[in-house]
This record gives structure tokens, sequence and C-alpha cells, in this order.
């Protein structure tokens, strides 16, 4: 009975090692459409090369700790194939990226990717052996997962301020989630408490993350619409009033301006008048925004 229950045991592992490794190999490819368009338009528009290095970071750990443990071959497989795509994604940035990020980009991967890691390794080579040296690699394995999970929160945050869930794609919480599930369940079945404890808060993070996305999936991104229309009054004296016009940017008609504006070119000094600019600023619905402009401007001519 014990064998059979070892036995079951063992092939849990490998169903939820593999459903773990296809899971996460799809969280890896969700960047792909920004990458492609970053290919396609020859610009990383503003991107960030950080999330990608610091995945980078965590699969080089992963994949030293499931080299050093027994039976590692799931946590091998899925890091390898990790460091891969997420190495692509940081080559692809670094050809298309501006000097500066360029610069910054390489900075924090030699410091990551080379200097950090590469302690982690000479230390624990030197200073640890055998079961000793996997439970030290395992806590810090899961002391970054965690850092790695708490990570959301600012974006969490951002889709409450901004009551938009633009920036948190349901697809990704949705896979991130799951992943989170088969490699808690890997954790604990194959008796390694270091992959399945911080998969605990990523699952409940997850979670979160889903419920946000039903609670504002149907608001306003951002919380306000474009501007599309922007009502603009000018009155230069009591008699003279400029009619509102529509525009979607702040210019002022010259024209109107012109059409308005007495000017005597007999006079040797330039005249002076006041104008009241009134601005109104509607949105997307036509409803009026809490934003109004009355500014009196000494008009030269």
């Amino acid at each position: 009975m014990a064998f059979i229950n070892h036995h079951l045991d063992v092939e849990m592992v490998s169903v939820f090692g593999i459903l773990g490794n296809i899971v996460s190999f799809l969280v890896y490819l969700a960047p792909l459409p920004t990458f492609l368009r970053i290919y396609k338009k020859k610009s990383t528009e503003g991107f960030q090369a950080i999330p990608y290095i610091v995945a980078l970071f965590s699969a080089m750990l992963t994949l030293y700790y499931g080299m050093l443990k027994t039976n590692g071959v799931w946590l091998i497989t899925i890091n390898t194939i990790g460091i891969l795509i997420e190495s692509a994604y940081i080559l692809l940035f670094m050809i298309y990226a501006p000097k500066d990020a360029k610069k910054f980009t390489a900075t924090l991967l030699f410091v990551l990717n080379g200097a950090v890691f590469g302690t982690i390794i000479l230390t624990t080579l030197k200073f640890s052996r055998g079961h000793d040296r996997i439970t030290i690699v395992g806590w810090i394995c899961a002391v970054f997962s965690v850092c790695v999970f708490v990570a959301p929160l600012s974006i969490m945050r951002l889709v409450i301020r901004t009551k938009s869930v633009e920036f948190m794609p349901l697809s990704l919480s949705f896979f991130l989630t799951i992943c989170a599930v088969m490699w808690f369940f890997y954790g604990v079945l194959s008796h390694d408490l270091f992959v399945a404890t911080p998969n605990v808060l990523g699952f409940a993070f997850g979670i979160l993350q889903m419920v946000l996305y039903l609670i504002y999936k149907d608001k306003k991104k951002h919380g306000i619409q474009p501007i599309t229309n922007i009502d603009v009054e000018m009155q230069v004296d009591q008699q003279h009033v400029i009619p509102s016009v529509e525009k979607t940017d702040f210019e002022m008609p010259e024209d109107d301006i012109k059409k308005n504006s007495k000017i005597d070119s007999g006079k040797t000094e330039a005249d002076h008048q006041e104008v009241v600019v009134s601005v109104v600023i509607t949105d997307h619905d036509g409803n009026e925004a809490h934003v109004h402009c009355n500014t009196i401007l000494a008009v030269e001519y």
C-alpha cells in the first residue's frame, strides 16, 4: 500500500509538473504582442525592460535550485525555456531602445543577473554543502518569489485609483492564477515547501486581480473619457461677445478674434482692452467636466 501511494504521488508530481510547464510557457509568451509591436515600429515607445530582467533573474535562480535538488527536472525544463524567451525579449528591447534606456538596462543586467546571481552561486558553492545548500538556495528562491508576487500590488492600486483595468488584462491574471495553483500542488506533492509556499500568495493575488477586473471592467478608462469638445467664449466688452466654438485643441480661432476686434490704424499708441476667456471642457458623453477656466487677458492691438 505504501508503495502504491508513493508511486501515485510520483505520478501526480509529474502531472502537475507538466501542467505547470504548459501554463508557465503561456505566461512567458504573454508579452509577445508587445515585442512584435516594438519590432514593427522599431521603437520601444516608453516600455521598460525591468519586468523582463526580473523574470530572467527569477528563471536563472529557480534553474539553479532545480539543478541542486533531487528530481527537479520540471523546474529545469520550464526555467531553461524561460531564460531563452526572456533573453530574446531583452535583446529585442536593447536593439530598439533609446541610448539612455540601453545604458540603464545594461547596468541593471550586470548588477542583478551578473553580480548578484554570481555572488549567490559562489557563496553557496563555497560555504555550504548538500542539503544545507539546497535549503539556502530554496529560501532565496522563496523570498524572491514572494517579492515577485507582491509586485502586482502597484498595478492593483492603479486599477482602484483610475477605475480602469486597461493595464491589468484578465487573461494574464487568469493564467498567473492557474500557474500558481499548478506549482502549489507540485510543491505539496513533491514535499517542496520552497515551491509551494510562495504560490499560495500568488494564488491569493491572482484571485484578487480577477475580482478587481470584474468590479472595474465596465468602468470608464482612467475614470474619465478623452476630451472631445471644448467650448470657448470670449467677451471683449459688454457689447461684443465672440460666439462659442468647438475645438479639440486649445488654439483660438484667429478669424473670430479679428472679426470682433476694432483696430484704429490712425492711433500712434496701442489700445488696450480687457478680454474675458471662458473655457468649458466636456467629456465623451457630453457631460460637463469639473474643469473651468475664466481668465482676464489684456489684448493689445
